[in-house]
């Protein structure tokens, strides 16, 4: 995945569509950070954007965070400990080797939109939507 290949192809207005949708459906939040610097730990960097990013602080603990690294080519998804405990580890190796595959076939925003409506599905299968949900937090891609 070339770096300034995936940033020119990203439609963000998109990614931020699938977002809003995919939380329509239910209490839980998903963000999208996009990484220009070189990371060789996505994971690592991602459990720290999470924090940084406010997500420990849903209600339900169900907050979602997909990191893409586009320099170093890695890809990370991280939930909250809501979610986390329904889904865990090998639901996100799931979505992570999904967005790899579709990366790979540089099908940049293709790959994003499918990792949110995956994680999308999962919490609204544990986490279903209610009328008084608010939006906890924002649905732009956030990035370094």
């Amino acid at each position: 995945m070339h770096h300034k290949k995936f940033i020119s192809q990203l439609d963000e207005a998109r990614i931020e569509a699938a977002i809003a949708e995919a939380e329509k459906k239910s209490t839980g939040e998903i963000r999208v950070y996009v990484s220009h610097k070189e990371r060789h730990d996505a994971l690592e960097f991602a459990r720290r954007r999470f924090q940084e990013l406010g997500m420990l602080q849903t209600k339900g603990r169900n907050a979602v965070l997909i990191y893409i690294v586009p320099r170093t080519q890695q890809v990370a998804v991280v939930g909250d400990v809501g979610i986390h405990e329904k889904c865990g580890d090998a639901f996100w190796a799931e979505v992570v080797r999904r967005m790899t595959e579709r990366m790979k076939e540089e099908k940049f925003t293709d790959a994003i939109v499918e990792a949110i409506q995956q994680t999308g599905a999962i919490l609204q299968q544990y986490f279903p939507g209610t009328r008084d949900d608010s939006n906890e937090l924002s649905n732009e891609i956030a990035k370094d």
